[in-house]
């Protein structure tokens, strides 16, 4: 499909819909670049405290999996393969779940004590080893944690008065392998801070939002970022050699309030998820409106594109209130 026929034709119908989880979905994590004859699979996570792990050749849950107390599951993200899966939920708990061999087991777990909504964030930094980003039990910090040891890597402090509020969202990252670990995270005050993770202190920062930043993903390659907030509007900014945030531009949006924004692995086009039940697809470059999805009968919590190897088969999910998931093949030929 072109994107360029795509406005002028109709938006396209799922490719298909999972329906199941009894729950709204609040998070969904694709692990799709196993060899064959592995199935690729969709994880998701719901408000009833449920994990699904979805075969999407089979469009059928191969494995439930229990283990936040029937709380919320806000952020699911596998490590290094299908075979381990980091979880979290809204009980205070991120776990670690061993999937190898049939098996279905939290292996470990750290209790976050926080209490808000922000989900954590792994960035893989070697081997074997990855830091995780979470929100802390002092309502204005983050903790940065490496696994699977568990060991304490800093806490991000605010200046005194810096009158951030609570984390909202968090992304870690790095330029290159071995280069230095560095997180952006954004706040309650609709601010984004650029923190460096090794030495604990802020870099930049800047006011995104008039109010609560909801969500953000950044582009390492171009040094460049979007997030969006319960406004009408996406703020699109920069970061230059300096390691100085800049508004680079914002876009006006027809409805109010965005729950999620992922940018595809290639770097090419966007997805938000919207309050408005919609998803948005727009050009990254030039963040040209592109699509709108409208499937959904309620809120649309999460996005996530898949990570298959080839491009025609790179799918995009979407979790809604209305508890269903519904899976797209947005493929631009070039």
């Amino acid at each position: 499909m072109q994107f360029t026929a795509l406005m002028a034709l109709p938006p396209p119908d799922p490719q298909f819909v999972l329906r199941g989880t009894s729950a709204a979905v609040h998070t969904l994590h694709f692990s799709c670049g196993g060899p064959e004859p592995d199935a690729p699979l969709l994880f998701s996570g719901s408000e009833n405290g449920f994990i699904h792990v979805w075969n999407l050749k089979t469009h059928r849950v191969d494995t439930a999996l229990d283990g936040h107390g029937r709380k919320s599951v806000c952020f699911v993200e596998t490590m290094g393969g299908k075979d381990w899966l980091l979880s979290q939920g809204r009980d205070q708990r991120i776990c670690l779940w061993d999937l190898a061999e049939g098996r279905t087991s939290v292996t470990d777990s750290v209790f976050t004590e926080h209490v808000g909504f922000c989900r954590c964030s792994l960035l893989q930094v070697a081997q074997g080893r990855w830091l995780m980003a979470m929100a802390a039990r002092s309502l204005e910090e983050v903790q940065i944690l490496e696994l699977p040891s568990k060991t304490s890597v800093c806490t991000l402090k605010p200046e005194v008065g810096a009158k951030l509020g609570m984390p909202m969202c968090l992304k870690l990252w790095q330029l290159s392998c071995g280069s230095q670990p560095v997180l952006l995270a954004g706040y309650e005050d609709g601010s984004v801070v650029l923190w460096n993770v090794s030495t604990g202190k802020a870099l930049s920062r800047l006011t995104c939002h008039q109010e609560p930043v909801m969500s953000l993903d950044f582009d390492s390659e171009k040094a460049k970022g979007i997030s969006g907030s319960s406004e009408k509007v996406l703020s699109i900014w920069s970061l230059n050699e300096q390691q100085n945030l800049q508004v680079y531009k914002t876009h006006e949006l027809v409805n109010a309030g965005i729950s999620d924004i992922t940018i595809r692995p290639d770097k090419k086009i966007l997805a938000t998820a919207g309050w408005d039940h919609r998803i948005r697809i727009f050009g990254w470059k030039k963040l040209k409106p592109l699509a709108v999805l409208d499937y959904h009968t309620a809120t649309v919590h999460c996005v996530s594109f898949s990570d298959h190897s080839s491009p025609p088969d790179r799918l995009l999910a979407a979790g809604s209130k209305d508890q269903r998931i519904s899976v797209w093949s947005i493929y631009a030929q070039t």
